[in-house]
């Protein structure tokens, strides 16, 4: 993303949470450019190009009555959309991915003998840095900061070879945010290090498909810890991976969005952007 689109998400991801905080209120168009310090003209007009719907039909796809009638129900996409207003329409699809665990070695010698490589991978949503092993994506983080997010990368795998150079496992990781006919063929294997139990977290995360929510609990249950729910909230904190490990997916049982590593409003964005329905605006 250039500076300016960068800019704009930022702007809208921070309209998003100001709706969301403020849901009960009903704010209108004219109270959330305040927020955001735009006119309202302008923001219907950015908003719009980017999320395919007005800043009030958002207000209602991320409303917590809305989430917590889809935690509740566990509905397909399709009956979502039909009591609901949610549609898999525009949203992210999901890819094939296949976990692989580290070796111990490659897990406590900080990635040594590794040669990982790294690029950044555009979406709607920001830059990620996705860095990769010879076998797959080994870490992914959302880049608003480059410098930060190499430093994160150094400090997970200390001792590899980090070399700048786009590869197959990115090219295929990219495909997360193509065209439908691009997704529907992808397939991604993650390299990845963690503990037992962080991994049996992250594979029941990859069994969330996109359109749907569950709640820390449902996820405990399906990790097979059904009294973790606080221990697998950390875990999910942990996500080496943005977005193809859908950490974004889990909310908590009220219908609150909750937290995000990698800021709330993008978090709220993401979800807006899978759950959310074209509209005339």
């Amino acid at each position: 993303m250039n500076l300016n689109q960068t800019r704009q998400f930022l702007r809208i991801a921070r309209a998003i949470e100001y709706l969301y905080d403020h849901a009960a209120e009903q704010p209108d168009l004219a109270q959330v450019a305040a927020a955001v310090h735009v006119s309202p003209e302008h923001l219907q007009r950015e908003f719009s190009a980017w999320a395919g719907i007005s800043p009030k039909k958002m207000l209602q796809h991320i409303s917590i009555s809305r989430a917590k009638e889809a935690l509740k129900n566990s509905e397909s996409v399709a009956e979502a959309a039909h009591c609901g207003g949610l549609s898999g329409t525009g949203r992210l699809h999901d890819l094939f991915i296949n976990i692989e665990k580290m070796t111990l070695g490659e897990y406590k010698n900080g990635g040594a003998g590794l040669q990982i490589d790294y690029c950044l991978i555009p979406s709607p949503f920001g830059d990620l840095l996705a860095a990769a092993t010879h076998k797959g994506i080994c870490f992914m983080r959302f880049s608003d900061d480059l410098s930060a997010a190499l430093d994160e990368l150094r400090a997970e795998y200390p001792n590899a070879r980090l070399v700048e150079r786009e590869t197959e496992c990115h090219r295929q990781a990219a495909k997360a945010f193509g065209s439908p006919s691009d997704r529907c063929d992808g397939s991604v294997t993650l390299h990845i290090k963690g503990t037992p139990f962080q991994l049996k977290v992250w594979q029941a995360l990859l069994a969330i498909p996109a359109g749907r929510l569950q709640s820390y609990g449902v996820v405990a249950q399906a990790a097979g810890s059904p009294k973790a729910a606080r221990a697998v909230g950390t875990a999910i904190g942990k996500n080496p991976v943005a977005v193809l490990i859908p950490c974004h997916r889990v909310i908590r049982e009220s219908g609150i969005i909750g937290g995000y590593r990698w800021q709330r409003g993008r978090k709220m964005a993401i979800l807006a952007h899978e759950l959310g329905e074209p509209d005339d605006i």
